[in-house]
């Protein structure tokens, strides 16, 4: 939500993906076991704050169940192939964890049972329909207040009130607690071994965006863990290169199928018997670093960068082949001076070259008709120019949308019209390598 909220380079955070069918790149994007053409065509479903799904909380089963099938039938209907559910929005579940409280957007109360399982629903809905279901989780945020006693007494942020951090007008997990970090995994995983999930996807959200005038105040475990590190912004970087290498060789383990149960955290957990693929993907805010901060980063100018803010390193992640696809949030229409969709595209495709990361496009569906947004966004054809214009970069494969409430909406056609002009035929999403 805070992405369309706020600042201008802030933008959504969700993953799905969408892509060109039929020419510039197929051979290179290649086909399904099928036969069908080989690329993500995807829509983000938020639930933070209720921004997409359930319409409010305290719905019904029944009604929260028909919402939910009717926005993963209109996925079937705009053909694409991938719904990313987001189903840890804040520190929370949309199933029955063994380690985090029922997410307050579904019964208005955290805690309360909600009396289904949305996740176990929605993957059997999805898989149901020929689609993709990945599961969105954000990492560290807690709550979008700053008061603990608003928490479930159980709540693990209330249990161990040293692994929580105030920022921004939010409360955080701490980063740099490696029982944070091997908490947030086995609340991840625990999904990932009950579920027949085809993906686990991150957003942009790790360390907190900047707030002018705040310092997110992790002193006590810089002092404790930091001192092999030169400077607090390369622990703090480190810190995020754990949580996504050693979640993706859990999510990999995980893959594997038949092996017995399994002890983690002193619980006993069910493993995955089946053999459906669990890809790691991660959909980062799209500047890694600007060009004049560092001549491998982009031509842009923009405000953020993840390296240097959020301390992400994209593109180390992807370099070093820990995740299985990149979705960049390229948030920005073609020509827009500090954030060109033109010059970033190509970074990225050079980006992932020569590694078996597949590069999907996080596109800003929910700019197309937006009041204020530039004249760009007033074309319902600008979306549309985004895939013509991708399809010349083999690497990419494939467009993800924010999000399912603009996909059903669809305010201004430009949805339609990228269907129209590039989604005439089927396409599978790429198989994991």
């Amino acid at each position: 939500m805070r992405r369309i909220t706020r600042r201008a380079f802030t933008v959504v955070a969700l993953t799905t993906a969408a892509a060109v069918p039929g020419t510039g790149g197929a051979a290179a994007r290649g086909r399904g076991a099928d036969g069908g053409r080989a690329e993500f065509r995807g829509m983000w479903l938020a639930t933070v704050a209720n921004r997409d799904w359930p319409s409010r909380p305290g719905l019904p089963p029944a009604q929260q169940q028909a919402e939910l099938l009717r926005y993963l039938d209109v996925a079937v209907t705009r053909r694409l192939n991938t719904v990313i559910f987001q189903v840890r929005p804040t520190a929370d579940a949309l199933w029955p964890s063994p380690y985090e409280p029922w997410s307050e957007y579904l019964t208005g109360t955290q805690g309360r049972d909600p009396g289904w399982d949305p996740l176990g629903f929605a993957v059997r809905e999805a898989h149901r329909r020929g689609l993709e279901l990945h599961a969105w989780f954000n990492p560290y945020r807690i709550a979008n207040h700053t008061d603990p006693t608003r928490l479930v007494p159980t709540h693990p942020a209330r249990l161990h009130p040293d692994w929580v951090v105030p920022y921004g007008g939010k409360l955080y997990y701490n980063p740099g607690l490696p029982e944070v970090r091997g908490f947030v995994q086995d609340a991840i995983l625990d999904a990932v071994e009950r579920y027949d999930i085809d993906g686990v996807h991150f957003d942009d959200y790790f360390y907190p965006y900047p707030v002018a005038g705040q310092t997110f105040d992790d002193d006590a475990a810089y002092e404790e863990y930091g001192g092999d590190f030169g400077t607090r912004a390369d622990w703090r970087r480190a810190n995020i290169d754990l949580l996504v290498r050693e979640t993706a060789e859990r999510v990999r383990e995980a893959r594997s199928p038949g092996h017995g149960p399994g002890r983690r955290g002193g619980r006993w957990h069910r493993r995955r018997t089946h053999h459906r693929p669990v890809r790691f993907g991660i959909s980062p805010f799209a500047i890694w670093r600007n060009q004049a901060t560092d001549p491998a980063g982009s031509d842009t100018r923009a405000g953020v960068q993840t390296y240097d803010d959020l301390y992400a390193d994209t593109r180390k992640w992807v370099r070093e082949e820990w995740i299985d696809y990149i979705v960049p949030q390229v948030y920005w229409n073609i020509g827009f001076p500090a954030a060109d969709y033109a010059k970033l595209v190509p970074w990225w495709a050079e980006t992932v070259a020569g590694t078996r990361v597949h590069l999907c496009v996080g596109e800003a569906l929910y700019k197309a008709g937006a009041p204020g947004q530039p004249p760009a966004w007033q074309d319902p054809a600008e979306l549309s120019r985004h895939l013509t214009f991708a399809r010349r970069y083999p690497r990419v494969h494939g467009h993800i949308f924010f999000s399912a409430k603009e996909v059903a909406e669809d305010r201004t056609g430009a949805m339609a019209r990228v269907v129209a002009d590039h989604y005439q035929g089927p396409a599978v999403p790429p198989r994991a390598v």
